[in-house]
């Protein structure tokens, strides 16, 4: 077996002290620039190889930080997490990532084993249960491990969160298909229990008080975001006396079984019915009909998702604070809802 080699290996190849070499490596800035560098091209010429554990140690840190989604399967979730990614490589962390399937006991199972890993912190968007308990999240809190929320949230004192302006995509969502001259317009919801669920209802619902027209609960149903439902709810919209010229699903998924629904009823979109989704996946842009969409800028989610977690790792005062960082949405005007060209 070829033996390892170690700072001092690297100490006696370049005559320096063993502690310079140490210091160099971990970026000590009263070494300069020129020693670093030498240490550093040194290191990787010899092959030498970091002891993370005893770096873990001597640190308190383990560098590994928990992210946990619903699904990775979703453009959306994955641009957040290479946001993440892109944010925290270059301060040396590395990212484990689990799923919940939206199923409470994942949700917890996953937190007790990122605990169990040590990790120094968990960024999170919460499953789309029907959460029994918060239990999970204040145990975080009672170890002092930080806790950031992304997109799907839970109001918790001292826990930080980074979304999008729900109320406000729903809201231009609506409003869009009010100008391109929709008079009743459907909402394909979700569980309303989840305040980005709630809020893009609420928006969608103001839009329309605001236009001066009629709110009718009958045409908001709550579905899952899956093709399928998309299709079963847009069916009973459809078969009703007095159906929907437009619908606004707040996910991307539901849209698309609505579309395919639409046109298996011989209509044609958007003249006969408009649709506009939420999330701009990457399908909506690459159909032969491109879907209308509101943009969540999911990189850029990640990224300061990371920040606020820097910032609260690195807080050398242990002084908690709680960031609420909502970005503005974006909606992508598409073929499913353009009746009025220019």
């Amino acid at each position: 077996m070829n033996k390892k080699t170690t700072i001092y290996d690297i100490a006696e190849k370049l005559n320096i002290t063993a502690a310079t070499v140490s210091r160099a490596l971990n970026g000590n800035t009263k070494i300069s620039e020129a020693t670093r560098k030498l240490v550093n091209d040194t290191a990787k010429e010899m092959n030498y190889e970091q002891n993370k554990l005893a770096l873990a140690l001597k640190s308190g840190k383990s560098f590994n930080i928990g992210v946990i989604v619903p699904r990775i399967d979703s453009n959306f979730f994955a641009s957040v997490i290479r946001g993440i990614e892109e944010e925290l490589y270059p301060h040396g962390y590395h990212v484990i990532i689990c799923q919940t399937h939206d199923q409470e006991n994942l949700e917890i199972e996953n937190i007790n084993s990122l605990l169990n890993a040590q990790v120094d912190g968990i960024l999170m968007s919460i499953s789309n249960a029907k959460l029994e308990t918060s239990e999970h999240f204040q145990k975080l809190l009672r170890k002092g491990v930080p806790l950031i929320f992304f997109d799907r949230k839970k109001d918790i004192p001292g826990v930080s969160s980074v979304t999008i302006d729900d109320f406000k995509g729903a809201y231009d969502a609506t409003k869009h298909l009010i100008n391109q001259g929709c008079k009743r317009i459907a909402h394909l919801s979700n569980n309303r229990e989840m305040q980005i669920f709630k809020n893009r209802y609420l928006g969608y619902k103001q839009a329309l008080i605001d236009s001066g027209i009629e709110f009718d609960e009958s045409i908001v149903i709550e579905t899952m975001s899956k093709v399928l439902e998309g299709r079963k709810t847009t069916k009973l919209l459809l078969n009703m006396n007095y159906p929907p010229d437009a619908i606004f699903s707040s996910s991307d998924f539901t849209a698309l079984g609505a579309i395919e629904e639409i046109k298996a009823h011989g209509l044609k979109i958007p003249e006969d019915v408009s649709v506009v989704g939420f999330s701009n996946e990457p399908f909506t842009r690459f159909m032969e009909l491109s879907i209308t969409s509101v943009d969540q800028s999911p990189i850029e989610m990640g990224r300061i998702a990371a920040k606020v977690f820097l910032e609260e790792a690195n807080n050398s005062k242990k002084i908690k604070s709680e960031k609420r960082v909502v970005l503005s949405p974006e909606l992508i005007i598409r073929d499913s809802s353009l009746k009025l060209k220019n």
